[in-house]
């Protein structure tokens, strides 16, 4: 006997556990199936426990710097890098018991095991205690991806790591190698880099955080370089020999040159590689590079097979796994007869981008060059964090806002960010893009005062030669 289900979720990241609540919310028999931990590895290994560990190095960071702000703190300040990772694991693990918790709450059945699919609707999970077959009206794919391996380097936890060695280090790196200057890439080397490490990052293009407005990509690269990271820009690492000390890498610099530089880690953040192998999908879905191709609900070419989150085409983030989540159990809930639901598929053009490096960055939309290759006529605007008072006073002057703007409607095509607190501030552009707000709307709009978010406002104002403060 299988047991039978409305809908069964195949993975518990972000994208999975969300989207298993969404089904128990609109009446659903529901069952999830994780092969490792609840909360897949944003919550245990990814977005949060990284989140942790940079926390610890902010606090570190302000504390080294505690003169600025006329404190005194006696003593040698250091950082005891087990007890940080300790404490990120510990954030973990409450999360990872948070997630466990609500999957009680909402009544939604957990098979712990490896998951494999045996039709559109139906699969067979193996564990320590056997295997079990299950079936469902609708099942959903939320596998996410892992960290793309170089070819000639592959991670062995020891000397070259991945994301996932880099937030449980056995030892502090004295000289660091990061690879990669994506989001994951920039976070670690801001870390390791704020702990005491000589930071060096080799990106193959030539701006780091490519995908990011251009103006960010150079004020960030400039701070970097001035807390004394060694940054490369249109650089290659041709080779990398594991020694007993460390690690032996040939990079070939922009202008051609190569040179072989020893360190004593390296941390691989070249991409994802999606976890779409041997999960039975061969012929139940249209793939490309592994990816699973669906519709904007998430349907796959197989009548109740579903889709979500890394396992699918990007942006790869947590939140847009999440949003798809709820999008694709509506769409279930509403073929199954639901007629009080309204899923909207997901708009790519509003998912914002966030970085937690120091200083931070953060986005929505498209970038002034994007903005004009697409076609459009645009205002954008810069207005600096020198000119806003609370940041003056936060000690926190370094950044700017940026806004692009279709000229001939007042369209907001985009926002971009780099400096403290960002992170959090996006959002309320992202609102605005969500509205599809005008300039006169967020020109009309009474910002609090004193707070950074201020500098929102007034980066409107400077894309239409209005700016107050500057």
């Amino acid at each position: 006997m299988s047991d039978q289900y409305d809908v069964i979720v195949l993975g518990s990241g972000p994208g999975g556990y969300v989207a298993a609540i969404r089904c128990a919310q609109l009446g659903l028999k529901t069952a999830i199936v994780e092969r490792e931990l609840l909360g897949g590895i944003c919550l245990n290994w990814g977005c949060i426990p990284t989140k942790a560990l940079l926390r610890s190095a902010e606090i570190l960071h302000y504390a080294q710097h505690a003169s600025d702000y006329g404190l005194k703190i006696a003593g040698k300040i250091e950082a005891d890098l087990e007890a940080v990772v300790k404490r990120s694991r510990g954030v973990a693990k409450q999360l990872n018991q948070g997630v466990t918790h609500l999957m009680k709450k909402n009544k939604i059945t957990v098979h712990m095991g490896t998951g494999t699919l045996t039709g559109p609707t139906s699969l067979t999970v193996k564990s320590d205690k056997g295997e079990e077959k299950l079936t469902a009206k609708h099942v959903i794919v939320a596998t996410g991806a892992r960290a793309r391996n170089l070819p000639f380097a592959p991670a062995d936890g020891k000397r070259v790591w991945t994301y996932r060695h880099a937030m449980t280090p056995s030892e502090m790196p004295k000289k660091l190698l990061v690879i990669g200057s994506g989001a994951i890439g920039i976070e670690f080397a801001s870390f390791y880099n704020d702990m005491g490490c000589d930071v060096t990052v080799v990106e193959m293009l030539d701006r780091i955080v490519p995908v990011e407005d251009k103006d960010v990509s150079v004020f960030l690269e400039k701070s970097l370089t001035k807390q004394g990271m060694t940054i490369m820009t249109g650089a290659g690492v041709e080779d990398i020999k594991v020694t007993g000390s460390g690690v032996k890498a040939k990079i070939k610099d922009k202008s051609g040159k190569v040179s072989e530089t020893e360190f004593s880690h390296c941390i691989t953040a070249i991409g994802i590689v999606p976890n779409t192998e041997n999960v039975g999908l061969e012929k139940l879905a249209e793939m490309d590079r592994g990816f699973i191709q669906i519709d904007p609900y998430g349907r796959t070419k197989s009548k109740g097979l579903w889709a979500i989150g890394d396992c699918t085409p990007g942006p790869w983030l947590a939140h847009k796994a999440s949003h798809e989540g709820v999008t694709t159990a509506e769409a279930i809930a509403k073929e199954l007869g639901n007629k009080d639901v309204h899923p909207h598929p997901l708009d790519r053009g509003n998912i914002p981008g966030c970085t937690y490096c120091h200083p931070q960055i953060a986005s929505v939309g498209l970038t002034e060059a994007k903005a004009k290759e697409a076609g459009y006529e645009v205002k954008a605007g810069t207005f600096p964090f020198i000119g806003n008072g609370k940041a003056i006073a936060l000690g926190e002057a370094e950044g700017f806002v940026k806004t692009v703007f279709d000229a001939k409607t007042g369209e907001l095509l985009g926002a971009h960010m780099v400096g403290a607190e960002v992170t959090e501030m996006i959002q309320g552009f992202v609102v605005g893009k969500t509205l599809e707000t005008t300039e006169a709307e967020l020109m009309n709009t009474v910002f609090p005062h004193p707070t950074i978010s201020e500098s929102m406002h007034e980066s409107v104002l400077a894309s239409y030669g209005r700016a107050l403060h500057i």
